[in-house]
């Protein structure tokens, strides 16, 4: 992972709500463990008329959402089964963020183990968001905040582990290797004070 501290980036907006994973991505396509090549895949039976050609009023489809790096949802978004494709589709497809007035527990885990940030915000917020398609929006990790082009600027919840590993570009085996040398020195400290 790179390390995400900060991202200004324009909204692609889905208003539904309890966009589960299987609609993030169906089940069919869980077949492999490479994470590339699965965005084409996300919200495949959205995307795609029932001929297989891509729908043009889905919003990932719309020329004007290209390069769009945050998805605005309904609520309760990343609801259902847990599976780690989710979020690998969603960073595949160019997504570093998703902002939803509420988001399962198991995707935002999922999601946070694999650099894509999940941001709840009250629901007035996220109604704005949701009528304003396209708008650019600036997220500070550090600070734990998404800001408005009129510069209002709203906080959200981030537990300090997953923030440091968002800064730092690690997950948690990363985290935990990253701490090897004070290990190694605690281990040593240790082995001598029971030699003594």
């Amino acid at each position: 992972m790179q390390p995400f501290k900060h991202l200004q980036a324009h909204t692609v907006v889905l208003r539904e709500r309890n966009i589960d994973t299987d609609q993030i991505i169906p089940a069919r396509f869980l077949t492999t463990t490479e994470r590339k090549g699965l965005g084409q895949h996300a919200f495949n039976d959205w995307r795609r008329l029932p001929d297989g050609t891509p729908n043009p009023e889905f919003p990932f489809n719309r020329a004007e959402n290209a390069g769009a790096q945050i998805l605005v949802a309904g609520r309760n978004f990343g609801c259902g089964s847990s599976r780690e494709h989710a979020p690998w589709a969603l960073t595949d497809l160019g997504l570093r963020a998703v902002v939803s007035s509420e988001i399962a527990d198991i995707f935002r885990s999922n999601a946070l183990k694999n650099g894509l940030l999940p941001i709840v915000l009250d629901d007035a917020v996220v109604d704005e968001l949701l009528a304003q398609p396209g708008i650019e929006l600036r997220i500070d990790i550090a600070a734990r905040t998404l800001t408005l082009p009129d510069g209002r600027s709203f906080e959200f919840p981030l537990d300090a582990f997953a923030q440091t590993c968002l800064l730092e570009g690690v997950d948690q085996l990363g985290y935990l290797l990253n701490q090897r040398p004070a290990i190694e020195r605690f281990e040593a400290a240790r082995d001598a004070a029971e030699a003594a």
